[in-house]
């Protein structure tokens, strides 16, 4: 299958998804070899598969974990440069849970790794804390606020780089 992500000699348009996993007053987050932030464990909806189909799945790649989809979240427009091309990039972010504990660390950070088209990229898995989130170069900013005091509701907010 396919990933919703069209790229034109002007611009990029990527259709994402990721996962909020908490546990024990943390958030699980990503960060790749030398990147200064986090972002959110997910990655490009392939066609034809439904968005918490590729929560499930990328989980299961990226780091061996099977997961729960809990309730949606957050839904973002990010509009960023990829590259030398403008990106319009639309998130889903789903609240998660762990369907067995035993699959991954709990108590400490540890590697994972992604492929990105044709290379293969080394993630950092990181516990963070809660009350150090605000103070965390987190990806999209604005999502440090809906994962330090859980809406009831589904949010909506716009990321312009």
């Amino acid at each position: 299958m396919a990933d919703i992500l069209f790229k034109t000699d002007d611009y990029i348009f990527s259709y994402r998804v990721g996962g909020v996993l908490i546990h024990n007053g943390k958030v699980l987050m990503q960060n790749a070899e030398g990147d200064d932030g986090y972002a959110f464990i997910g990655g490009h909806v392939a066609f034809g598969e439904t968005t918490d189909e590729t929560l499930v799945r990328e989980f299961k790649e990226e780091i061996g974990a099977d997961i729960k989809i809990e309730r949606l979240l957050m839904v973002n427009e990010n509009f960023f440069p990829w590259g030398d091309r403008p990106c319009q990039q639309i998130n889903l972010y789903y609240l998660i849970s762990l369907k067995d504990e035993t699959q991954i660390p709990l108590d400490r950070n540890f590697k994972a790794f992604d492929d990105l088209g044709n290379e293969r990229i080394e993630l950092n898995m990181c516990w963070i804390p809660l009350e150090d989130v605000p103070n965390t170069s987190i990806y999209p900013p604005q999502a440090k606020e809906y994962i330090t005091n859980l809406p009831d509701e589904i949010v909506y907010f716009v990321y312009k780089e």
